[in-house]
């Protein structure tokens, strides 16, 4: 008897986006309940609470149409936001550096004309 273990939260998540990105289509809430167990093995119970999760973190868009919810995501969306994203950290990373260049020029400033003692260098 083998036990069928089920998928973690994040697993979940990217089974769900390969739903998007492979149809590049617009769903309902239970158009993907119905899908979602059929093609990626993810339970119709979860489906809703993965997905909203999907919405919140920005990865899937949700726009209400009338008393409809419909959801998408295009794989443009998430390479457009990740180039975003590293050109934010490759900035964070050029503050970073410069910080610490103009730090380290304050330190060699407040070096010249001090005398190292026997103490100071014990520290």
């Amino acid at each position: 008897m083998s036990k069928k273990k089920g998928l973690s939260a994040e697993e979940k998540r990217t089974r769900m986006m390969e739903i998007f990105f492979e149809t590049k289509d617009v769903f309902q809430l239970k158009d993907l309940e119905k899908i979602a167990p059929k093609e990626k093995g993810i339970t119709a119970m979860s489906v809703k609470e993965v997905l909203q999760s999907l919405v919140d973190d920005g990865m899937v868009d949700c726009e209400r149409i009338g008393t409809s919810n419909y959801y998408w995501a295009f794989p443009s969306k998430a390479l457009h936001a990740r180039k975003r994203k590293l050109e934010v950290l490759e900035s964070q990373v050029s503050e970073g550096s410069q910080k610490q260049a103009n730090l380290q020029k304050s330190i060699e400033k407040a070096k010249i004309g001090r005398h190292e003692t026997v103490k100071q260098i014990k520290l």
